[in-house]
C-alpha cells in the first residue's frame, strides 16, 4: 500500500508540473518570453538539493534524447519537403558549414579568453555551435514568416542538431582516449553523417509505402505507427554508427508531403508529443542544475561574455558570408544571423562532458548554461519584435478548433485543397479571371478561418485556403497557379 500510496504522489506531482507548464505557456501570450525559457529557469530554481541529487545526469540524457527525437520528427514534418527544397542551399550550408565554423570562432574566443587547453576550447565550441528546434519550433511554430527567413532558420535548427551532436562525440572520443586521433575522428564524423541520411531516407519511404497500403483496423493506430517507425529509425542509425537524429529529421521531411488516410490526425499527434516533449526536456534540465553550483561568479561572467560575442559577432561573421549567395533582403540576413537561438541541445551536449569527465567540464556546463539562458530569454523575447523593425513579415497564427470534414472510403483524387502564396499569379484576381481550365472550380474559400462561397468577383488574398475540385493531372498547374510552386 505504501508503495502505491508513493507513486500516486510522485504522479500527482508530474501532473501539477505539467498543469502549471501549460498555464506558463497561457502566460506567454502576454509575455513575450518564449515558453522554453520559463521551463529552464523555473526548473533551476526549484532545483533544491534533494531534488538535484535524485535527479541523475544519465536520466535528464536519455529524457532529452525521446523529446529531442519527437521534436526534430515534428520539426521534419512541420518544415515540409517542398518548403525544405526551396531553402536546401542555405540550410545545408549553415547546418554544415556554419556549425563547424561557429564551433571554430568560439574555440578560438574561449582558448584566449579564458585560457582553456585547445581540445576543452573545441568542445565549448561544438556545445555552442547548434541552434535549437525546440526553442525556433516554439518562437515561431505560431507565428507565420513570410519569405524564406522563417523556412531557413527552422530547417537549418533541424539540420545543424545532429552536425553538432556528431562533431561533440568525435571531440570527446578524442578527449578521453589517448589512442584516438583526429583523422579517426573526420572519418567517424563522415561515417555518421552518411549512415543517418541513408536510413533516414530508407526508413522514411518503407514508412511511406506502409502510411498508404497498409490499413489498420482503428484510426488511432494510424499515429501510433509513425511513432513506432520515428524511434525505430533512431534506434537503428544509432546501433550502425550513424546519427539517428539526422535520420529521424530527414525521415520527417521525406514523408511530410505524402497523402495518406489519416495524415491530418498524425501530424496533430506528432506535434501534441513536441509540445510535450518540450516541455519535459528543459524543466528536466533545468533541474540538472543547481544555481548556487555554477560557482564564482567569473562564470556567469564568462558565459555571458560568450553569449554577446556570440549574438553579436560570431554568428554575424560566420552567417553573412554564407548567405551571400542566397537571394534575401538586408533586414532578412539580419534577422537570420539574430534568429540563431541555443537551447536544449546545448546543455545536453554539455551533460554530455559532464559524463565524460573531461577536465573543467563543471565550469564547461556552467558557461553553456548561462549562453543557453541568455538566447533563449533575450534573444527569443526579442526576435518577434526584431521581426516587426526589420519589416520581415510575420503574424501570429491563430487556431482553428473547429472542424468541418467529411469522411470517405477511399482517397479523393478529385478533391485538392491550395493556400493562396503571396507570391503566386492567382494573388488580387477574381476568380473568373482565373486559367483553371473546364475541368478545375473552386468550390470553397476559407479566409480567416471563415468559410465563404466563391463567386467570379471575389479577389484572392494572401493565406486563402482554397478548396479545388480537379483532375490529378492538373495539379502541377494549380501549384504553381495558387502557390508559385513548380
Amino acid at each position: 500500500m505504501d508503495e502505491i500510496v508513493s507513486f500516486g504522489t510522485i504522479v500527482l506531482i508530474v501532473a501539477a508540473g505539467f498543469l502549471l507548464a501549460l498555464g506558463v505557456i497561457k502566460l506567454t501570450e502576454r509575455f513575450p518570453v518564449p515558453s522554453p525559457a520559463l521551463f529552464l529557469l523555473i526548473g533551476a530554481l526549484i532545483s533544491f538539493p534533494e531534488v538535484y541529487q535524485h535527479l541523475s545526469l544519465k536520466t535528464a540524457e536519455r529524457i532529452g534524447v525521446v523529446a529531442l527525437v519527437l521534436i526534430l520528427f515534428d520539426g521534419g514534418m512541420n518544415v515540409g519537403w517542398n518548403r525544405f527544397r526551396r531553402a536546401a542551399f542555405p540550410i545545408a550550408t549553415l547546418g554544415i558549414v556554419g556549425t563547424f565554423a561557429t564551433a571554430a570562432v568560439v574555440a578560438l574566443a574561449v582558448h584566449y579568453l579564458f585560457d582553456f587547453t585547445w581540445t576543452t576550447a573545441w568542445i565549448v565550441g561544438a556545445a555552442l555551435a547548434p541552434t535549437d528546434p525546440a526553442v525556433m519550433f516554439s518562437v515561431l511554430g505560431n507565428r507565420e514568416v513570410g519569405g524564406r527567413s522563417g523556412t531557413i532558420l527552422e530547417g537549418e535548427s533541424g539540420a545543424n542538431d545532429p552536425v553538432g551532436i556528431a562533431l561533440m562525440i568525435a571531440l570527446l572520443d578524442y578527449a578521453t582516449h589517448q589512442q584516438a586521433s583526429l583523422w579517426a575522428g573526420v572519418a567517424d564524423f563522415a561515417i555518421s553523417m552518411i549512415v543517418g541520411l541513408a536510413i533516414g531516407i530508407v526508413g522514411a519511404l518503407v514508412l511511406m509505402k506502409l502510411m498508404r497500403s497498409v490499413s489498420l483496423p482503428g484510426e488511432g493506430l494510424y499515429p501510433i505507427r509513425t511513432l513506432v517507425f520515428a524511434f525505430a529509425i533512431y534506434g537503428l542509425a544509432t546501433v550502425a554508427h550513424g546519427s539517428g537524429f539526422l535520420a529521424v529529421f530527414v525521415a520527417g521531411l521525406v514523408i511530410s508531403e505524402v497523402r495518406a488516410p489519416f495524415k491530418g490526425e498524425i501530424e496533430n499527434f506528432h506535434k501534441s508529443l513536441a509540445s510535450l516533449g518540450e516541455i519535459a526536456v528543459f524543466a528536466v534540465l533545468g533541474l540538472t542544475i543547481h544555481l548556487s553550483d555554477l560557482g564564482p561568479t567569473s562564470v556567469w561572467l564568462d558565459g555571458l561574455l560568450i553569449a554577446l560575442l556570440l549574438a553579436f559577432v560570431i554568428r554575424p561573421i560566420v552567417v553573412a558570408p554564407l548567405l551571400g549567395p542566397v537571394r534575401l533582403r538586408l533586414g532578412e540576413r539580419i534577422f537570420v544571423m539574430w534568429g540563431g537561438l541555443k537551447g536544449a541541445v546545448p546543455i545536453l551536449l554539455g551533460i554530455l562532458v559532464l559524463l565524460e569527465g573531461v577536465s573543467d567540464a563543471s565550469r564547461v556546463y556552467g558557461i553553456i548554461f548561462v549562453v543557453v539562458a541568455f538566447s533563449v530569454v533575450v534573444q527569443g523575447s526579442t526576435l518577434p519584435y526584431l521581426a516587426h523593425r526589420l519589416r520581415v513579415p510575420m503574424r501570429s497564427v491563430v487556431p482553428t478548433p473547429w472542424d468541418v470534414s467529411i469522411r470517405l472510403r477511399s482517397e479523393p483524387r478529385t478533391i485538392r485543397r491550395y493556400n493562396v502564396g503571396s507570391g503566386s499569379r492567382a494573388l488580387g484576381k477574381p476568380i473568373s479571371e482565373l486559367p483553371l481550365g473546364e475541368r478545375s472550380w473552386i468550390s470553397m474559400v476559407i479566409r480567416k478561418g471563415e468559410p465563404a462561397q466563391p463567386r467570379g468577383s471575389t479577389l484572392l488574398q494572401p493565406g486563402d485556403e482554397l478548396l479545388v475540385f480537379s483532375e490529378p493531372e492538373d495539379e502541377p498547374k494549380l501549384l504553381h497557379l495558387f502557390e508559385g510552386r513548380r
